[in-house]
């Protein structure tokens, strides 16, 4: 076909061709197109790395980059525990689980609730993890979840917390504390990776803005826990802030790491690596952009083809993920790397590998999470007891109504209908 409508273009002209014209006028520019898609979409993944029979745990898993990084795993074999807000009895997770199952096949895919948004909930999932003898195998922690709230939006989880900060850094960071027991007790021949996903945003993060940060008053009342933000003080540029502190708690976490003396006296088996997986469509872009309105997701909408050339698919999203994750040459060294467009860079700020940042950061997120805890463990019992009231004055009320009661067949009734 092609060769006699070449012949004819040669030897008639290209005018003889129908739409000849047309197309050499279109085909550049559609090329251009096409070389600016590949361009912004940036690099693929070329490592591989045996990953059946692998534990990984990951957090953000149901949507986004985090999605596709699952779904990459699964279909090598791996096994996915997915970190989710809700309970594995979730009947939409349930069906999203099962689908995953049947589109990679692989049975290894699980669920377990945890919610980033609450220090209970964490606690109550990490604890559980490590409670175990012999230690449960972990081979990776993927650490995807994060969430960019809009302007004018700013929510406060249950806990008296920024959205953001919580659930992009110290969710992370409470998490870790509690799972290092469990990295540590890994074999040493074991290729154990933390991978944490990061952004560009850290560059132009104000590091000293931190000590603005306080948490919000939880308040108890009978029917739910709410929080009082007006004792709550946010500083400028929570989103930025949030993922410096998570690449200045990344080295330090590898810090503490290396510095547990193994009993059998072996080097550490556990590298953390940072990643940035650049700018991407999803979900929290989306919501960021639009700014959780109506009008925003219509400009959206009519600018949808901009976004689509210049922003990353999250496929194209999850391959620094999966660079991080499969290459050979981060199972050994000191770790704390920083990956992006699957390759190893330099990082923008040097105030990231800080000794002093990090003691000044670990210090102080570990003093919100326990003044966090307590409010809410005090809340909590004042919950519980409020509730065993209610309970106890309803048994003695439904136990009062049935006394007074007349029993039918019993004397006292047939008494009254023989009247």
């Amino acid at each position: 076909m092609p060769i006699p409508i070449i012949a004819t273009g040669l030897r008639e002209g290209i005018s003889a061709i129908p739409y000849a014209w047309t197309v050499l006028r279109v085909a550049p520019w559609l090329l251009a197109l096409a070389a600016l898609k590949y361009y912004f979409e940036g690099a693929r993944n070329t490592s591989e790395r045996m990953m059946r029979s692998k534990v990984i745990m990951v957090t953000g898993g149901t949507s986004g980059i985090g999605a596709e990084v699952v779904r990459e795993l699964a279909t090598r074999g791996a096994q996915v525990i997915l970190l989710t807000r809700q309970p594995p009895s979730d009947i939409f997770l349930s069906e999203y689980i099962d689908d995953l199952r049947n589109t990679t096949n692989n049975q290894l895919i699980y669920a377990e609730q945890v919610d980033l948004s609450s220090l209970h909930s964490i606690r109550t999932f990490a604890t559980k993890w490590i409670d175990n003898i012999p230690p449960r195998r972990l081979d990776s922690i993927i650490l995807a979840g994060g969430t960019a709230e809009p302007s004018h939006s700013r929510p406060l989880t249950i806990d008296g917390i920024d959205q953001e900060w919580q659930t992009n850094y110290l969710s992370n960071f409470h998490l870790l504390s509690i799972l290092s027991p469990a990295l540590r007790a890994q074999p040493a021949h074991r290729d154990v990776r933390v991978i944490f996903t990061s952004c560009s945003s850290y560059i132009g993060a104000d590091f000293s803005s931190l000590e603005t940060m306080t948490r919000g008053k939880q308040i108890q009342t009978s029917k739910r826990t709410k929080t009082k933000p007006a004792l709550y003080a946010r500083p400028k540029g929570v989103y930025g802030l949030s993922k410096l502190c998570l690449t200045i708690f990344a080295h330090s976490f590898q810090r503490h790491l290396n510095a547990y003396k193994r009993p059998d006296s072996l080097p550490p088996c556990t590298r953390v690596i940072v990643v940035d997986p650049g700018v991407t469509r999803t979900p929290g872009m989306r919501r960021w952009l639009t700014g959780g309105s109506l009008w925003g997701l219509a400009i959206y909408l009519i600018t949808w083809p901009l976004w689509w050339l210049i922003f990353k698919s999250p496929s194209q999203g999850a391959q620094s993920i999966l660079y991080a994750a499969m290459e050979a040459q981060y199972g050994r060294g000191e770790g704390g790397w920083l990956v992006k467009e699957c390759r190893e860079m330099d990082y923008a700020r040097t105030d990231v590998r800080s000794d002093e940042a990090g003691k000044k950061l670990w210090e102080f997120s570990g003093k919100m999470v326990e003044e966090a805890e307590k409010e809410g463990a005090v809340i909590r019992a004042l919950e519980k007891k409020g509730m065993e009231a209610e309970k106890a004055e309803q048994e003695k009320k439904e136990k009062k109504e049935k006394a007074g009661k007349k029993t039918e067949g019993s004397r006292r009734s047939r008494k009254g209908q023989n009247k």
